[in-house]
């Protein structure tokens, strides 16, 4: 989609991270901004700085939450009109391991990384296919390719985002609906701090490699411009997107490599 000017994009997960970065980076594309996160303050703030955008509707939802999300997009939906970029955004990470982990961490990262993301795409795709034109993104992960230690839930549903979006999109090509996954590497944002710990509460520490990140804002432009350009994938980041080619040739390197980075 190569013109974004007046077009509604909605963005999950917008009040903070590479989310937050998207909408100041859309509304310089001069796009419609709805912007979705579960903290109406946090979102405020964010329309505040989107200063070029043309129009900004912010909606308060959990999305994990995924049985609301028609009675929340369906009033919303009346005032903006038919969305047309969607980006999934929204998601939580994860730092513990396997066997310190109980079933309501794992579930509580798939329903919002991978159901919330399934549902909201369903919700979003017959008025995309009615209308011949739209757009879907879905941010993944370098570990939806290279699972890691103390990341076996988010790993999964990164995964199954990557995977999920693959299929549709050879079923929406002649529908002339764009698909598109992006895979960030380490991006500096809060994404360590706000991952669950085996209790499934807040993790609460930067990891080094992520404050050594991409900033968010480069990331987003990339992102943007991979909209643009009509990509069906994008790796963002820095040399930790090499890993994935290096995997996928000599897949023993790299899991000899990962047996020797120490979790933080």
């Amino acid at each position: 989609m190569k013109n974004l000017k007046d077009k509604l994009v909605c963005i999950t997960g917008a009040s903070s991270g590479i989310g937050e970065a998207l909408a100041y980076a859309f509304a310089n594309e001069g796009s419609r901004l709805l912007l979705c996160a579960r903290s109406t303050d946090k979102l405020q703030t964010v329309k505040a700085n989107c200063t070029g955008a043309a129009s900004v509707d912010l909606l308060s939802i959990d999305l994990s939450k995924y049985e609301e999300i028609d009675q929340h997009f369906d009033s919303v939906l009346q005032k903006t009109g038919d969305i047309d970029v969607l980006i999934n955004n929204a998601g939580i990470s994860q730092r513990s391991k396997v066997i310190d982990s109980t079933l309501e961490v794992d579930k509580k990262i798939m329903d919002l990384n991978y159901f919330g993301l399934v549902a909201l795409t369903r919700y979003v795709l017959p008025s995309m296919i009615k209308r011949k034109t739209g757009h879907l993104v879905a941010i993944s992960s370098v570990a939806g390719y290279i699972s890691t230690s103390h990341r076996s839930a988010y790993a999964a549903s990164k995964h199954a985002v990557r995977a999920w979006y693959d299929s549709l999109r050879s079923e929406v090509f002649a529908d002339n609906i764009k698909v598109t996954v992006i895979c960030p590497g380490y991006i500096s944002t809060d994404i360590s701090k706000n991952a669950l710990n085996d209790k499934a509460e807040s993790y609460g520490k930067m990891d080094a490699n992520q404050a050594k990140g991409m900033t968010a804002e480069e990331c987003a432009s990339k992102i943007v411009a991979a909209i643009k350009a009509d990509k069906s994938e994008l790796l963002v980041g820095g040399k930790e997107t090499k890993f994935v080619l290096i995997k996928r040739l000599f897949p023993s390197v790299i899991e000899k490599k990962l047996r020797t980075i120490i979790p933080q």
